[in-house]
């Protein structure tokens, strides 16, 4: 059993009812489960393979969910890179690998399943990329429309093409993702489609569970979880679920939870920094980074109360320290990641310069998509093809 539930005023709502903030103070809601009730072992766990539904008993789908096989995505040891920092336990958990090469596809497994369960004919979100993919392909599973709403050029090549193939109806607005996001939501509420951006609480459900698989590919609670934040859904999201394993007995502990933004888009830095309850949104953000180009987070208040509860940080990193370091995953390790995604180990290398790390913390950074989301900053940042003529001679000289 489950119910939704203000994080601000505590006002309860139905599960069956279509609703996205709290209709007495406006804050977000939150799933809220009768823990005591639920029939879950760590054992019985423990025997189901590495995937999402394994933990279904925490998630609010009924029935046969709309999967693609989601989760089970791979935690890696950054053992380069942690021994260039002086730090042993370092790791990435490659959400990349996630069938639309994003983390968005654990929040549209669960989101989507939860428009059926509804009774929701279509769904819709505004996006900077990886929403709108994930939305169209677990849309097109589920055999139902989707709308997704992209700021014009502001998004990257690899995930328009992947909301156009999978068949959404896209539709780029000549302005920034926080007012697509305005418009998508106007639009679900006065036409009855269903919203997935992260203002929806099913949404958020499907995403804790990177910090469940992080915990039980570990075998222990991390020091330190690390994010990169756009819409601060996903530490938001990672914070709640650790919380309920802690709640269960599961766990004794919680980490760090430690956001990293980008430079020209960093408003929950700036609402950390200045011990603000409420984010001032940044008007006109900018990154390269395009999955975390966003000025004013929809979940900063979930955001600032995980940082502050566990006794993490923010953090902001340069455009270049991105690029630098999605490079050294590549080069170093061998893992291929969008530039969003690097701002999580690109942090984590500035706080070990600065001398704010330990070098026993075991540190988990999710890295949140693929390195093929956005294949032109990549061609930018390397070296062209070298182009010989066809003989042997010529290829020797080139390699010597």
């Amino acid at each position: 059993m489950f119910r939704l539930v203000c994080v601000n005023c505590g006002a309860e709502y139905d599960q069956n009812e279509i609703i996205y903030r709290c209709k007495s103070c406006n804050h977000l809601l939150t799933v809220k489960y009768d823990l005591d009730s639920l029939e879950i072992s760590r054992s019985e766990w423990e025997k189901r393979p590495l995937r999402l539904w394994k933990y279904k008993e925490l998630l609010p789908v009924q029935g046969e969910p709309v999967s693609l096989q989601e989760g089970g995505t791979p935690l890696y040891h950054l053992k380069r890179i942690g021994e260039e920092l002086g730090l042993k336990n370092l790791y990435a958990k490659h959400e990349g690998m996630n069938p639309s090469g994003s983390f968005k596809d654990r929040g549209m497994t669960v989101g989507v399943s939860m428009a059926l369960q509804l009774g929701m004919k279509t769904v819709a979100c505004a996006s900077t990329g990886n929403t709108s993919a994930s939305l169209a392909v677990y849309a097109a599973k589920a055999g139902i429309p989707a709308v997704v709403l992209l700021p014009a050029g502001k998004v990257a090549l690899g995930k328009v093409a992947q909301a156009l193939m999978h068949g959404a109806k896209v539709i780029a607005i000549r302005g920034n993702f926080d007012r697509a996001l305005e418009m998508v939501h106007d639009l679900c509420i006065s036409e009855g489609l269903y919203l997935l951006n992260s203002v929806n609480p099913y949404r958020l459900e499907g995403q804790k569970t990177i910090g469940f698989e992080a915990v039980d590919q570990l075998g222990c609670v991390p020091d330190r979880f690390v994010l990169p934040v756009g819409n601060a859904g996903n530490i938001s999201a990672v914070y709640k679920g650790l919380l309920e394993y802690q709640a269960l007995g599961f766990t004794d502990s919680l980490p760090k939870m430690t956001g990293v933004q980008a430079e020209g888009s960093s408003p929950v830095v700036e609402a950390i920094k200045k011990n603000l309850d409420v984010l001032i949104p940044e008007k006109n953000p900018e990154t390269i980074a395009t999955a975390i180009r966003i000025g004013a987070p929809v979940n900063a208040e979930k955001a600032l109360t995980a940082i502050r509860a566990t006794g993490g940080c923010a953090l902001s990193v340069t455009d270049d320290e991105i690029l630098a370091m999605q490079r050294d995953l590549a080069r170093k390790e061998g893992i291929g990641v969008e530039p969003a995604s690097a701002a999580s180990v690109a942090g984590i290398k500035k706080m070990a310069e600065e001398g704010l790390l330990d070098a026993d913390e075991k540190i988990v950074c999710v890295v949140t998509g693929h390195l093929l989301k956005d294949p032109e900053t990549v061609i930018k940042q390397c070296e062209p093809p070298t182009e010989i003529d066809p003989d042997l001679e010529s290829l020797l000289a080139v390699l010597r």
